[in-house]
């Protein structure tokens, strides 16, 4: 398989990490967790990641923009089961564009790594005009989190 070209680093040094135990409504008549809340489990790790490095929903729609999912990965490697604790490792990508680029490794309680994944989200003012540089607020977080110089 050919893969293109790394373009922009994860910034390792901001990585978050979550637990999370699987409840019963998560699973199917099999026991075991329905794909589709895998990205509930990203959606826990981005929360986790907003909450620790000052950059949550909250934080961002005071700045007046909101940040819209436009595409996500998926990977799955192994099964989860009902009661399960995994721990979901959150990262960003430190790119120039104007979006943000999370990265998701779940592991489960043998360290094992169960799903990959990243997320892209565009930022979009009060109007719902996408933008096509990066807001004020977003950097000056970077510059906070050492991100940009």
């Amino acid at each position: 398989m050919i893969r293109r070209k790394e373009q922009y680093n994860e910034a390792i040094a901001l990585t978050v990490t979550e637990e999370v135990r699987i409840r019963f409504n998560e699973t199917d008549a099999l026991g075991i967790v329905w794909h589709g809340y895998y990205i509930t489990y990203f959606e826990d790790g981005r929360e986790a990641f907003g909450r620790k490095h000052g950059i949550t929903y909250l934080d961002i729609a005071k700045s007046g923009y909101t940040t819209p999912i436009v595409k996500s990965i998926c990977e799955h490697k192994l099964s989860l089961r009902y009661g399960d604790v995994i721990r979901v490792e959150t990262s960003i990508v430190d790119t120039p564009a104007a979006k943000i680029i999370f990265r998701f490794k779940i592991f489960n309680s043998n360290n094992e790594i169960v799903c990959t994944g990243e997320t892209v989200q565009v930022f979009l003012n009060k109007e719902g005009n996408l933008m096509l540089t990066n807001p004020p607020f977003y950097e000056e977080w970077k510059r906070k989190v050492g991100l940009l110089k």
